[in-house]
Formats: C-alpha cells, structure tokens, sequence
C-alpha cells in the first residue's frame, strides 16, 4: 500500500513515516501540493493522501480541489493545525474524506488512517 504525506515540514512527514510503518505502508512524501501532483502523475495512483492545510507554493486546500478535479476517489486525510469549524466545512466540501487536527497521539493517527481506508473500500465495493 502507497501512501503520499504531504507536508512542508519533513519532521513531520518522518513522524507520519514512522507511524505508518508499523502497518507497512510505502510512502511518497511532498513538500507541498504542486510537488504532491507531480508525484502522483509520475508515480501513479497512491492508497492514501495525508496532507497538511498550510504549505508554500500549494497549499492543502488549494491541492485538494485540484485533485478532486481529476481524481474523485483517492481517500484524503487533512492533517492540520486548523481547527475551527468553518475550516474543517470547507476542507470536507472541497473533498478531503477526513480531518485529523495536530498535534496528534500515534493511536489516533494510525486509527483515522485504518478508518479511512476501511470506508474507502467499502464505498468502492457498494459501486461495484
């Protein structure tokens, strides 16, 4: 299973890297969301997009709709220190398919990732 993290800070990308290790993930990771696109058209389809809000050059929202017009089922993961709801509305409706509010505990962290796939595969088999 790929996953792409997307994050402007590479500690954090290698704290999310760690984490998602244990359940054996392959990452692609981005500096932010134009790098993030670039990964994808090169690499091909990922599992799972984990990306930060607030970046250089592309931010997260910005990313996220770009996607969403060119991919439409790709789970997303915001991962973010934005936490007021309006945020969390407009990251929800520009397609992010859950929202995970820094600083977070490892538990909480592997248990959106397991949640988020677990229902993108569900969606995926109910429109078969």
């Amino acid at each position: 299973m790929k996953i792409l993290l997307v994050d402007d800070s590479q500690m954090m990308r290698g704290v999310q890297r760690k984490m998602l290790e244990k359940i054996g993930a392959e990452f692609l990771e981005a500096g932010h969301g134009a790098d993030a696109l670039a990964a994808i058209a090169k690499s091909g389809p990922v599992a799972l997009i984990i990306c930060d809000w607030n970046m250089p050059t592309m931010d997260g929202i910005t990313f996220v709709r770009a996607l969403r017009a060119i991919d439409k089922n790709t789970p997303i993961i915001m991962c973010t220190t934005e936490t007021e709801k309006p945020r969390i509305i407009e990251a929800l409706k520009a397609g992010v398919n859950n929202y995970l509010v820094k600083p977070f505990t490892p538990e909480s962290f592997i248990q959106k990732v397991v949640q988020t796939l677990q229902k993108s595969k569900e969606t995926a088999a109910t429109a078969a």
